[in-house]
């Protein structure tokens, strides 16, 4: 339609924040498997790291966040698979999600210590990656700023 370019835009860019969310929430899930299984193999002083208590409670925010994060995009999709304007909430989902995917990278070289930083092992990948997730479909500073105009609508 002639004049609606703008619009349309929009609309793909909302499909397009709720993808680099769910690329983010997946990324995060596959570092907290990761980062469970290698707890388990690893030992430090004759017992597994996960006993650590500080394993433990890095383990424990990775998996809330996760959670939560999860929640938050299967709603907001199930908004726009309703046919609802999802502009808040896919600017909230990007936003989310990718900073949660960011902290749990970061958490994840925690647990893997050294062997994090190594080529050899996917938390390094996964670390880089998840970066750019926070720039792809719009910055984490644009999605505050679309959520906070969203907010403020009159």
């Amino acid at each position: 339609m002639i004049g609606q370019g703008f619009k349309t835009a929009m609309r793909v860019l909302d499909k397009g924040r709720l993808t680099m969310g769910s690329c983010a929430l997946g990324a995060a899930q596959k570092l907290l498997d990761l980062c469970v299984a290698y707890s388990k193999e690893r030992v430090q002083f004759g017992k597994p790291i996960f006993k650590f208590q500080s394993v433990g409670n890095m383990l424990a925010d990775m998996a809330t966040e996760i959670y939560a994060a999860r929640q938050m995009l299967y709603h907001a999709a199930w908004l726009r698979d309703q046919g609802k304007k999802v502009i808040k909430e896919a600017s909230m989902v990007k936003l989310f999600c990718t900073e949660m995917g960011c902290r749990v990278a970061d958490n994840a070289l925690q647990v893997f210590g050294g062997m994090g930083y190594m080529k050899d092992f996917p938390v390094e990948r996964f670390y880089r990656d998840l970066r750019l997730y926070r720039i792809y479909e719009g910055t984490s500073e644009i999605q505050r700023l679309v959520i906070a105009r969203e907010l403020t609508k009159d």
